[in-house]
């Protein structure tokens, strides 16, 4: 009796066994037959920006995963003179999510959308410009990266003073028109810096043709003694061969924000590494895929800052850059 017992026990459990397999065997059929989820990407930028920027974006959703053709399709579109255009074309598209770089294409894509996440990569003063409540809590669609750090100024302005002895004037170039809300406040603190390092302070700023730049360049460098700073801007970035290329012919010398401009012919400068902040973007991107809404992620301010100086450029203008900032430079073209 007892081994009847034991045997019909152990032919129920073969029998659980096997079930319990065949509903694996069809749960993993079945899960393979449906169709991964694709998401796509918006992403609204200056077709004329360094292409390292996008490779660095796609290389961080790599990263996490994240495969074109395979799980994600990218919408890229420029906004060359058609942002507030492109930024209802995303939308219409129907994008997870839309990555913008510039404070002006983040601000045609908020514009467009108050339910499409948006990833600032980067933006100005996103709480100055309306973009987010607080840094800490955006509070609706836009969360990412912004520029704004405190004591950057005056730091360039230091470095300048540094690399270019007898500079007595300073011109802070902007472009006109520009819609960042980073300006009004960058003017301040670049005026206050010059003043505080006794450089007589003034405005430049740019519009028009390649006749009218050279102008403008040419009147600066008539004062003795001038230097420029350059805003950290996306179109003065996809302008960085133009400018780089006046500061030259005149032989001014320049500080700028970003390193782009320094690789495309410029002579110094000291900021974000916008490689970095770009493929940082991927990670807000990940998130907000995986359920998290923009209004909880936090906006970050960038880490990574360098400091990069063109010999090239400095023996154009006739500039002996002094050792001690050489050996201080993470970055030194020859």
């Amino acid at each position: 009796m007892e081994g009847n017992w034991t045997g019909s026990l152990c032919g129920i459990l073969k029998s659980a066994i096997m079930l319990g397999a065949m509903l694996f065997a069809l749960s993993a059929a079945v899960e393979a037959q449906q169709p991964k989820k694709v998401y796509r990407i918006g992403v609204l930028q200056r077709s004329t920006l360094p292409a390292a920027f996008l490779e660095a974006f796609k290389r961080g959703l790599r990263d996490h995963g994240y495969v074109e053709g395979q799980n994600i399709v990218i919408e890229n579109r420029g906004t060359d003179g058609k942002s507030e255009s492109s930024a209802v074309e995303l939308v219409r598209l129907g994008v997870d999510v839309i990555v913008a770089t510039g404070t002006g294409a983040v601000l045609d894509v908020k514009k467009s959308t108050r339910t499409i996440p948006i990833v600032m990569a980067p933006g100005a003063d996103a709480v100055a410009g309306g973009l987010v409540q607080s840094l800490a809590r955006p509070g609706g669609n836009v969360t990412g990266l912004t520029m704004i750090t405190p004591d950057l100024t005056g730091k360039r302005l230091e470095l300048l003073k540094e690399a270019v002895r007898g500079v007595s004037r300073l011109a802070a170039v902007y472009p006109l028109g520009t819609r960042s809300t980073a300006l009004p406040p960058w003017l301040k603190e670049t005026e206050a810096g010059a003043k505080a390092l006794g450089l007589r302070f003034q405005t430049l700023g740019l519009e028009g043709d390649a006749n009218t730049w050279d102008r403008a360049f040419k009147g600066i460098a008539q004062e003795r003694g001038s230097a420029l700073i350059v805003m950290e801007n996306a179109r003065l970035i996809s302008e960085r061969t133009r400018i780089g290329e006046l500061a030259a012919r005149h032989r001014l010398p320049a500080m700028f924000s970003v390193k782009e401009h320094v690789e495309a012919g410029g002579l110094l400068s000291y900021g974000p590494d916008l490689v970095d902040v770009h493929y940082r973007a991927a990670t807000f991107v990940d998130k907000i895929l995986k359920g998290t809404k923009p209004a909880d992620l936090p906006v970050e301010q960038p880490t990574k800052f360098e400091l990069v100086i063109n010999l090239k450029t400095a023996k154009q203008i006739g500039l002996n850059v002094p050792p001690n900032l050489l050996a201080r430079a993470d970055k030194v073209i020859k």
